[in-house]
């Protein structure tokens, strides 16, 4: 890898884990749970090679979709992760960040979810984004509604209404825009992640479960990313 030309932020969308146990003929359950290891491997080595952010979609506002069962196995899974892992975050230098409307969680994860952020708000290592219950279409409503409010109230101008307004408003302000989107399983799309952010990210997708996925995954995603122009529009 080229230290010089790292991404500085990676946004992943973690897709497979269902599927993985499936193969394997275990219960769904167990490979969430695998999921939740890997992941805490990627961050881990993430911050190794210098990655500064690094923000992953791990329940999305069309998740609760799935049955009660899964949906249920998947808070306390995300509940009991918080609360583990957020002791090592804090030893690694870690900064925990959510970002999604965490108001409709249960009162006992939405403790977890502030007991990680406030447990390592200090630390200038990796910033780590979990997108809870997020939704880009719903980020974007979101943002809308708090400039309209602004507009009612007399304290925004309509003309004032900008790119950098509507980014100040969105659930990952102060987060710069993804520079590499990942997305393991083989599937070929964004799910309604980031959206907004996303404008001129560059994009992989990986036919590997993301169980399955390594550090080297990592690495290796990374070249690839190293090799490619970007351009922002201009030609």
């Amino acid at each position: 890898m080229d230290k010089g030309n790292l991404p500085k932020h990676i946004a992943i969308i973690m897709d497979g884990n269902r599927r993985w146990a499936r193969e394997k003929n275990i219960d769904y359950r167990l490979g969430h749970k695998e999921g939740a290891k890997t992941l805490e491997k990627i961050v881990r080595h993430a911050q190794k090679i210098g990655i500064k952010y690094v923000t992953v979609y791990a329940f999305s506002t069309e998740n609760w979709k799935r049955s009660e069962e899964e949906v249920s196995s998947l808070m306390l899974l995300l509940k009991n992760y918080l609360d583990t892992y957020s002791k090592k975050a804090d030893t690694e230098n870690t900064r925990i960040n959510v970002i999604g409307d965490i108001s409709v969680l249960s009162t006992g994860l939405q403790k977890s979810i502030n007991k990680a952020i406030e447990r390592t708000k200090e630390n200038d290592g990796i910033i780590f984004n979990i997108a809870l219950n997020y939704g880009s279409r719903d980020e974007i409503v979101h943002a809308i509604k708090n400039i309209a409010n602004g507009v009612k109230e007399g304290k925004i101008e309509v003309s004032d209404i900008d790119e950098n307004m509507i980014t100040e408003n969105l659930y990952t302000k102060g987060i710069p825009d993804p520079d590499l989107v990942i997305r393991t399983s083989g599937e070929i799309r964004l799910s309604n992640f980031l959206l907004w952010q996303v404008a001129y990210s560059e994009f992989l997708f990986l036919d590997k479960y993301w169980p399955d996925f390594s550090e080297k995954d990592l690495e290796e995603s990374i070249k690839i990313y190293q090799k490619r122009n970007r351009k922002f529009g201009a030609k």
